[in-house]
């Protein structure tokens, strides 16, 4: 990390930030802060002088907001695909990347609503109990025997006390196996995952929960849950296994059945199943870093095919030979699908 405390000064106009001009060296700062938060790489140490630098002074806060608020309006707060790709601009790479990042800041002003929302929503996933990156699942074992598996780009907190076991699923997909053996059919605490659309309880269960961009899906593997959206007068709704809904804060949506490629993932699979092709890329983009988009002009192709997610290039790779696209790739953080030539 090049200066975050004071980086010097690049020969440019001011940024903006708000509307309002930030000055180079505050600018060149935050993007530094920023590709360090999203490197993964983050000490405590360092989030801790990240906190004083932001409330050093009211112009930091308002470049750290902002910057935040831009950042997810592309997607990249979802994976630190942002630093890895600055990071290949060398010559000199600290420069480069400071000025790419900070020139972010003169990308449009976010309302007041929408660059809070987009810092809690990265504050929370920096400060999350447990998280994955891009590509990144792992599994993790709760103190009452249950099991959580973590999908791509998943954040959660863990909060159990002397009344709840409660899982805050701050972003991404996890797959629940509720505790099994003595101790775990004795503990009457109730065992709940709480989204920002509402509550879902388990009832001795496996069950996946997923956090959409305006709705909590939730598939029922085994056993049952309830479900209760956060908002009042909301009805709650019992889901049994083998089936599986969305939900928001005011409403629960109609059942459905759990399918195979609804589960894939848990095997380290990504499947489609006469599944368009816009679709099926805007999927496979999670599981890995950069920007992965699909030309309008194919995106409405369909196919179907079963394809380990550990290895994105080869599943790309393969695309050209079941469909006339080809890959194009800007670098290897930026690819399209698009028309064969």
């Amino acid at each position: 990390m090049a200066n975050p405390d004071g980086a010097a000064s690049l020969d440019r106009q001011p940024p903006m930030a708000q509307g309002q001009p930030i000055n180079v060296a505050v600018a060149d700062a935050a993007a530094d802060w920023l590709t360090l938060a999203m490197s993964g790489d983050m000490t405590d140490d360092e989030r801790q002088r990240l906190q004083a630098w932001r409330g050093a002074c009211p112009d930091h806060e308002r470049a750290w907001r902002h910057i935040e608020s831009v950042m997810a309006r592309l997607g990249a707060l979802e994976r630190p695909a942002a630093y890895r790709s600055l990071a290949q601009l060398d010559a000199p790479a600290s420069a480069k990347r400071r000025r790419a990042v900070a020139s972010l800041l003169a990308l449009g002003v976010a309302s007041g609503a929408g660059w809070s929302a987009a810092e809690s929503t990265m504050g929370r996933r920096l400060r999350a109990d447990v998280r994955t990156g891009a590509g990144e699942q792992r599994t993790v074992t709760l103190e009452d025997g249950s099991q959580v598996m973590l999908n791509t780009g998943t954040a959660m907190d863990i909060a159990f006390d002397g009344s709840r076991r409660v899982l805050r699923l701050v972003a991404g997909e996890v797959m629940i196996t509720t505790g099994h053996g003595d101790g775990a059919r004795a503990d009457p605490r109730p065992f709940i995952v709480q989204t920002r659309d509402g509550d879902i309880r388990a009832l001795g269960t496996r069950f996946i929960v997923r956090q959409y961009a305006d709705e909590t899906g939730v598939a029922v593997l085994e056993h049952s849950v309830e479900v209760t959206p956060a908002g009042a007068g909301a009805s709650p709704a019992l889901l049994r296994a083998g089936e599986r809904l969305a939900f928001t804060r005011k409403r629960v949506g109609p059942r459905g059945s759990v399918d195979v490629p609804a589960t894939a993932w848990t095997r380290g699979q990504l499947i489609a199943e006469d599944a368009r092709l816009g679709d099926f890329i805007e999927e496979l983009s999670r599981f890995r870093p950069g920007v992965l988009r699909c030309d309008p002009a194919v995106a409405d192709l369909r196919f179907s095919g079963v394809f380990p997610i550990a290895d994105t290039d080869r599943i790309l790779a393969l695309l050209p030979n079941s469909l006339p696209v080809a890959i194009r790739r800007r670098t290897s953080y930026w690819v399209t699908v698009g028309p064969a030539d």
